[in-house]
């Protein structure tokens, strides 16, 4: 019996054609809270920067993809990046490649200079990224507080960095234009974890929505796995099921298929 569904937003809730929620999925989210399931947010964005959801109400929220958790504003659980992996960057960007490199902490996103292609990203899902003068001193200023990095670089060049500079962390992309970096073997799933145990649910009892590759392990975590129509080939292949794209109704159709709604 599902008892907590978890939702990605942006090409999850929130289609990046209209950068709203639809109605159907409005629907099916206050269909599931009158039956008495909870429902939660499974982003990449921080907190803060959830602004694209309309007046919904979730019951937590997993952001930063999994390394920063809440309970309505109650912070459950938090990682950052380890020291070691900034200075790297650091050294690489200053001595050998320069190249658009955000870093997300909980109170904004910061990066070290704005290309057109970073500023069509920004647009795309309505979310400011601004500038930092002193990046590198800013950067060191705050190198407990790094819950992700996001790297403006094609796959390619995607690959060779993972390799270079960052050992202990892993790379996840649901967009062509970056990649989200965290520590490794964190993901989504931990999140989805820190929060059922909050409330005492049982993993058999949860099911998620996600279309990007940062959702993969919470996908295959959660009980039922839905991946959306306009997901890409690495989300669909490990989904338990594959509804609808998010223009046309994919979350109301997935729930009404697995008669949960």
């Amino acid at each position: 019996m599902i008892k907590a569904a978890f939702f990605d937003i942006d090409g999850t809730l929130v289609s990046f054609n209209t950068h709203k929620v639809s109605d159907s999925s409005k629907e099916a989210i206050r269909l599931l809270k009158e039956k008495g399931i909870k429902v939660f947010i499974a982003t990449g964005r921080i907190k803060k920067h959830i602004n694209n959801i309309d007046d919904l109400v979730f019951d937590g929220y997993i952001t930063a993809n999994g390394f920063d958790c809440y309970i309505g504003d109650k912070s459950i659980y938090r990682h950052s990046i380890a020291k070691e992996e900034i200075y790297s960057l650091i050294d690489y960007l200053k001595n050998k490649e320069l190249f658009p490199c955000s870093i997300m902490m909980n109170s904004g996103i910061f990066i070290n200079y704005v290309t057109k292609e970073v500023e069509e990203v920004s647009k795309s899902i309505n979310l400011p990224i601004p500038a930092v003068d002193n990046y590198y001193s800013f950067l060191e200023e705050n190198i407990d507080n790094v819950l992700q990095i996001n790297l403006f670089v094609d796959e390619n060049k995607e690959k060779q960095l993972m390799s270079k500079i960052f050992k202990n962390c892993e790379s996840s992309r649901w967009h062509p234009a970056f990649t989200d970096v965290n520590t490794k073997g964190g993901g989504k799933h931990i999140g989805i974890d820190k929060i059922i145990e909050y409330y005492g649910i049982k993993l058999e009892d949860t099911i998620a929505f996600g279309d990007g590759g940062n959702d993969i392990t919470m996908i295959e975590h959660a009980a039922i796995g839905v991946a959306m129509g306009n997901a890409n080939e690495g989300v669909k292949k490990i989904a338990d099921y594959i509804t609808d794209d998010v223009d046309n109704d994919g979350i109301f159709n997935a729930l009404k298929h697995f008669n949960i709604i």
